[in-house]
């Protein structure tokens, strides 16, 4: 088994292609060994020490580190995904197979509004999503008040350096040029 791994804006993480499908519908993160508890690989990745994050995509994983130098963890880490994959063993635990719950879970706008969020949604989803998956994360819409476009920032993005530039000079200028409404986007 090959495993490419590719460096992502954010210093801190990594992203590892393990040349299969990670998570069919969805996607997850676990940011403390104990949310890793749903997941085989995820609680594997979490026994290296030094492993603060895991972001699983469609056919990537993210790993967070905190100080530890990579070429201390990348040789673990891979060997940890190479073993989950070769045991047979499922991603995520029996009864977690939905990876997350819905993304609309939780969300928020006002009534009347749902033209609007349904336009911003479909950019996110069709211009967005896919530019930041390619660097290890997630955007996911949470909510929609006041001109004010409310965001999660996930694996990858989730702590990065550039994501706020990221969000206010890319998403938050691409949203306001097809969205007149929007004034503003935050991180949540």
């Amino acid at each position: 088994m090959f495993i490419q791994t590719e460096a992502t804006p954010n210093p801190a993480t990594l992203k590892f292609l393990p040349g299969k499908v990670v998570l069919e519908n969805g996607t997850a993160e676990f940011r403390s060994a104990a949310e890793a508890e749903k997941s085989p690989l995820a609680a594997r990745l979490f026994d290296v020490p030094g492993v603060t994050g895991v972001y699983f995509g469609y056919d990537f994983i993210t790993v967070s580190k905190n100080d530890a130098e990579w070429q201390h963890l990348k040789p673990a880490i891979l060997g940890s995904i190479m073993e989950h994959f070769m045991s047979g063993q499922p991603v995520m635990g029996g009864g977690s197979a939905m990876a997350e719950a819905t993304d609309e879970e939780g969300e928020f706008f006002e009534e009347g509004d749902e033209t609007v969020v349904a336009t911003i949604k479909e950019l996110l989803e069709t211009r967005v999503r896919p530019a930041v998956a390619q660097d290890g994360g997630d955007i996911t819409f949470k909510g929609y008040k006041d001109g004010t476009v409310y965001l999660n920032m996930k694996g990858a993005c989730a702590g990065c350096p550039s994501s706020t530039a990221t969000l206010k000079h890319g998403v938050q200028n691409l949203l306001k040029h097809f969205v007149p409404e929007v004034q503003a986007v935050e991180a949540l």
